[in-house]
């Protein structure tokens, strides 16, 4: 393995993202690359794999979060000679991963609660507008409250 360090701009250009990309990672603390004495960032070809592991996980779909986890979890050889996570670490992952499922579950039936009460709302304020434009419109109150009244007593019984 070669022992060049390349800038922030030379590392992106290879990964194929942008100086913001690695920046951000290292400020999630996925990435601690070296500093030269001018305090610019290095990265050496150990940073360059970790991007690239990083890079492929967000690929198939992990968050940050999920893959800070995975990070934490130590790598084993392969009679092959590749890494690969543990069985132990894969339970562990699992876990996580559950966590966040359960999480996004309950926030997704938050945001569907909400969406419901607004589109409720929306429909009031239709009402509510409709009745204006018709007063606008020279139509008599009366009559127009009588109307809601017979709507709604027929949308009940449906």
């Amino acid at each position: 393995m070669s022992s060049e360090l390349l800038t922030v701009r030379d590392a992106a250009e290879r990964l194929g993202v942008t100086p913001r990309t690695l920046k951000y990672y290292e400020e999630r603390g996925l990435v601690t690359p070296s500093r030269s004495e001018g305090r610019y960032r290095l990265y050496d070809e150990n940073d360059l794999e970790r991007f690239g592991r990083i890079l492929r996980l967000r690929s198939l779909g992990f968050s940050l979060h999920g893959i800070v986890e995975m990070l934490k979890r130590p790598l084993e050889k392969t009679e092959a000679g590749k890494n690969r996570y543990s069985p132990d670490s894969l339970a562990d992952i699992r876990q996580g991963l559950q966590q966040q499922l359960e999480a996004i579950d309950t926030r997704i039936e938050s945001v569907r609660r909400e969406l419901k009460e607004a589109q409720a709302v929306h429909a009031e304020l239709r009402l509510d507008l409709d009745y204006v434009e018709a007063r606008l419109a020279g139509q008599p109150a009366d009559a127009l409250l009588e109307q809601r009244k017979a709507s709604a007593k027929a949308g009940s019984k449906k």
